[in-house]
């Protein structure tokens, strides 16, 4: 019985633990509309359809962007040319289940900050970048983490090529950091793939390195911060699973001692 017992215990916490890593379901932005800026900048909003919630996004550009794509249009998002393949794609990894939906894409065009404002608070945020060729996005305190580059650890190219990218980050006095994600030009002049913000966000505020035709981006988030950080959350740590498995391992152990 205290055998049985015990394979038990060691069952539940390797259940318990097989989906701490696992990659996550990613809600991608559905862009809509056309140009609502009457101006020479642009202003472009979508919907994230989460698992409970619809949260709208507005992208803001006073400097004017290349194109947009809210429907329709080249699948830039493609393996190559070769369609869609998610378990080799420059947009999927470990953490990221799913490459961007549909072919909906901002493109870029030229230097200068642009934001990015959710009428909720969405948490950890991802970031698709589609042919970073010889440019660079700088985020003022907003650190982030490369996920997946096309042509690296098993993936296959984007639409245009593939090419490397860098994290550089800036100490800039006062407490302030500028994250830069610079096109590397290692393996390739074509970057492709998605970094990831960690926490709540409302906006993400960049800046675009150069003028360029073209290169381009969406986002997508793991969900609402109300989702994904609820304020009650009673599922203890991972280090506390731990603690409480080899507690009761103990003394399933101690029994059998007794016994």
């Amino acid at each position: 019985m205290i055998t049985s017992n015990r394979k038990a215990l060691v069952g539940l916490i390797a259940l318990l633990f097989s989906g701490i890593a696992s990659a996550a379901p990613i809600y991608w932005t559905d862009w809509t509309g056309t140009d609502m800026d009457p101006g020479t900048g642009f202003q472009g909003q979508g919907t994230i359809t989460t698992s409970s919630s619809s949260v709208t996004v507005t992208y803001t550009n006073a400097n004017g962007i290349g194109f947009y794509q809210p429907s329709g249009g080249i699948d830039y998002y493609q393996n190559g040319h070769s369609g869609r393949d998610d378990t080799i794609s420059p947009y999927t990894s470990s953490v990221v289940d799913n490459s961007p939906t549909g072919t909906d894409i901002v493109a870029l065009s030229r230097a200068g900050s642009q934001t990015l404002q959710f009428s909720q608070t969405i948490a950890n945020p991802v970031f698709a970048f589609v042919s970073l060729n010889g440019n660079g996005y700088a985020f003022l305190n907003q650190d982030f983490n490369i996920l997946s580059v096309g042509g690296e650890d098993g993936n296959a190219c984007g639409y245009w090529g593939c090419g490397g990218v860098t994290k550089v980050v800036y100490d800039l006095g006062n407490g302030d950091f500028l994250y830069a994600l610079n096109s590397s030009n290692v393996g390739g002049t074509e970057p492709h793939g998605v970094i990831q913000f960690t926490g709540a966000f409302d906006t993400l505020t960049w800046d675009s390195a150069s003028n360029e035709y073209w290169n381009g981006f969406t986002v997508g988030v793991q969900g609402t911060a109300a989702e994904v950080f609820p304020p009650s959350n009673n599922v203890p740590e991972p280090g506390t699973l731990v603690l409480a498995g080899l507690g009761l391992l103990g003394l399933a152990a101690r029994a059998r001692r007794q016994r």
